[in-house]
């Protein structure tokens, strides 16, 4: 209701903090190493990841009785970390500014033979990933209602991209935005320029999981034929978006989770008269951050 009128709209909120490791990542890390043959599940996987998709990978491997290496930067949130360790994953950490994540998981899935499970870039995470925009669409209906726009936390495109895919299927009318953060536009930028843009290596952000270099190989494709125009948000509009979540949801979702939710309180689309959604990808945020953000 308070979102509703600060708006003047009906906004709906899909909250994947309540997911298997506490964001829309499981979707997509079950999806793609439950359909491994057995021969790979015997050596194990690998994947890289600033937490999210390593918990999800971490999971995904034990239900599936096999072993993850996960490649994670040196910085990544403590919760992160002790999380992903928890679900019997072996964790190897780099420096995110100048090492190479990819080239590293890569090595070390070539030295133990193990199967590489990227975090956006693969058809079956893709496709994982989708399965929000199909749920949600399906959830809308169910209410009555057809979204006039969906707006999307964005890394490396593989939650817009599956998520659309389903989402334009269902209702072509529909417009998905992806959102970022502030010096990590890479996706909108690269759909104005009709081509895959990279970020400035010197640009920070405190939105750890949406800190993906340039768009996916794969996911750019399908996000330029089917994404709407994208938003970019500022850090300090993040931190509002997760102080009204906490204060008026109840929720606790991490500041690449709140990315959506601060597009939408920062007016950066209009919303008046429409039906908007709006994705809450995860909620993994260290426990210091959160108070610090809250008490702020």
């Amino acid at each position: 209701r308070t979102l509703n009128e600060r708006l003047g709209a009906q906004v709906w909120l899909k909250a994947e903090g309540f997911q298997r490791g506490g964001a829309f990542k499981f979707r997509g890390a079950y999806n793609a190493i439950s359909r491994l043959p057995e021969e790979a599940l015997r050596t194990g996987v690998a994947a890289f990841s600033s937490g999210n998709h390593a918990q999800a990978v971490a999971i995904s491997a034990r239900l599936m009785g096999t072993t993850a290496v996960i490649v994670m930067p040196e910085d990544t949130p403590a919760a992160k970390l002790d999380a992903t360790a928890g679900y019997d994953a072996e964790i190897v950490t780099y420096d995110r500014y100048s090492g190479d994540r990819e080239a590293i998981a890569r090595k070390l899935a070539a030295e133990r033979g193990a199967e590489l499970v990227p975090s956006y870039d693969h058809a079956d995470i893709i496709a994982g990933q989708g399965t929000v925009g199909l749920e949600l669409m399906r959830q809308c209906a169910e209410q009555g209602h057809t979204p006039d726009q969906v707006l999307i936390p964005c890394g490396g495109g593989g939650l817009s991209a599956g998520s659309a895919v389903a989402i334009r299927d269902i209702s072509p009318a529909t417009t998905v935005h992806p959102v970022e953060p502030e010096g990590f536009d890479d996706t909108r930028r690269s759909l104005a320029a009709g081509e895959r843009l990279s970020n400035d290596a010197s640009a920070r952000s405190i939105c750890d999981a949406l800190q993906a270099g340039t768009p996916g190989a794969m996911t750019f494709p399908i996000n330029r034929r089917l994404l709407g125009e994208g938003l970019v948000v500022s850090d300090e509009e993040v931190r509002e978006a997760m102080r009204f979540a906490f204060r008026h949801l109840k929720l606790v979702i991490e500041p690449g989770g709140a990315v959506a939710l601060a597009a939408v309180l920062a007016k950066k689309v209009p919303t008046r008269d429409k039906v908007t959604v709006v994705v809450l990808s995860g909620g993994n945020v260290d426990p210091e951050m959160f108070a610090a953000i809250q008490g702020a």
